[in-house]
C-alpha cells in the first residue's frame, strides 16, 4: 500500500500511467476518488493522485496537526521526493487550486506547468457564491452527514446534470460519504477558504498555466476564473460551455482534452 510519512502526517496516494507526471490535487474535503473521470488521463502521463492529510486514507497527528496551507503544499513536495520526479505538472481544483498556487509559489523549481480549475486566488476581486450556497459549507446539526454531503454538492452541478444524471451525482456524494474527512481537516480547510489570497503575488508565477472555469460555475464564478488568468504572466483561458463548479466530471472528456492538450499537444492549443 502506497503510503508514506510526511511532517506529522501519513499521506496515501497511486499513480497510473506514464509519460510527463501530472499531480492532481482535489478540492474541498475531497480525495483522490474524486478524479473517476479522469482515467482517460492514463494514456498520455502518469497521473499522480492521493488523499490529502486528515483525508480518506491519509492520516495526521491527533495531538496539534499541522493543517496549514503549507502543510498540505508540503505533501505535494514529499510525494515528489517519494517517488523521485524532480519536476511535475500541477492540476489543483477549487481549494485544490489553492494549493497548487501556494505550492506553485513555494517550490516553482519543482512545477513544470500548472493548470487551475474552478478556483480563485481569493482577495478583494473574489465573486462569492449566493449566501445559501456559503452557508452549505457549514455543517449544521440538524442534518446527517450524508444530507449535509448532498446539500454541498449537488449545487455543484447544473440543474440538468442533476436531473439527467442523477446516478452521477449520487456516485460523487456516496464516494464523498464512504471516505472519512477529519473534523480537524474540514475546519482547517474551511477557514483557509474563507481567508485565501494570493492575489498580490500571481506576477511570481511565471509557469506555463491553462485556467479552466465553467461559465455556470455557481460555487466559485466563473468571474474569479477570469482573474486568475488576466493576473498569471503566463496564462491561458479556457472555458467550458454550461460546464459547473463540478466540470471535472460533469464535463469530464472536454475537460481532459483541455489537460492532455495543454500537457501533451500544446501547439494544439
Amino acid at each position: 500500500m502506497p503510503i508514506f510519512n510526511a511532517a506529522g502526517a501519513e499521506i496515501y496516494y497511486e499513480t497510473a500511467g506514464s509519460g510527463a507526471p501530472l499531480v492532481l490535487i482535489p478540492g474541498f474535503a475531497s480525495g483522490l476518488w474524486s478524479w473517476f473521470g479522469q482515467k482517460d488521463l492514463e494514456k498520455d502521463l502518469q497521473v499522480i493522485s492521493y488523499d490529502p492529510r486528515g483525508i480518506g486514507r491519509s492520516r495526521s497527528e491527533k495531538n496539534a496537526p499541522d493543517l496549514s496551507l503549507d502543510s498540505f503544499a508540503g505533501d505535494v513536495l514529499h510525494i515528489l521526493d517519494e517517488l523521485a520526479i524532480e519536476k511535475a505538472s500541477v492540476l489543483g481544483t477549487s481549494f485544490g487550486g489553492f494549493v497548487a498556487l501556494a505550492f506553485a509559489l513555494r517550490f516553482p523549481e519543482r512545477v513544470d506547468k500548472l493548470i487551475l480549475a474552478c478556483t480563485t486566488a481569493g482577495g478583494r476581486e473574489h465573486v462569492s457564491p449566493d449566501i445559501e450556497i456559503l452557508r452549505s459549507f457549514t455543517r449544521n446539526p440538524e442534518y446527517t452527514v450524508g444530507e449535509q454531503i448532498r446539500r454541498f454538492f449537488r449545487p455543484a452541478f447544473t440543474e440538468e446534470f442533476n436531473r439527467e444524471q442523477a446516478e452521477i451525482v449520487e456516485k460523487v456524494c456516496r464516494l464523498r460519504e464512504e471516505n472519512e474527512v477529519d473534523e480537524e481537516t474540514y475546519v482547517a480547510q474551511l477557514r483557509t477558504a474563507f481567508a485565501f489570497d494570493v492575489s498580490a503575488q500571481l506576477g511570481h508565477i511565471n509557469h506555463e498555466a491553462l485556467v479552466i472555469t465553467g461559465d455556470r460555475d455557481n460555487l466559485v464564478p466563473m468571474q474569479n476564473s477570469q482573474n486568475l488568468a488576466a493576473k498569471l504572466p503566463n496564462a491561458t483561458l479556457r472555458v467550458i460551455k454550461d460546464g459547473s463548479h463540478m466540470i471535472f466530471v460533469e464535463n469530464a472528456m472536454e475537460f481532459n482534452k483541455l489537460v492532455v492538450d495543454f500537457l501533451v499537444t500544446t501547439d494544439n492549443l
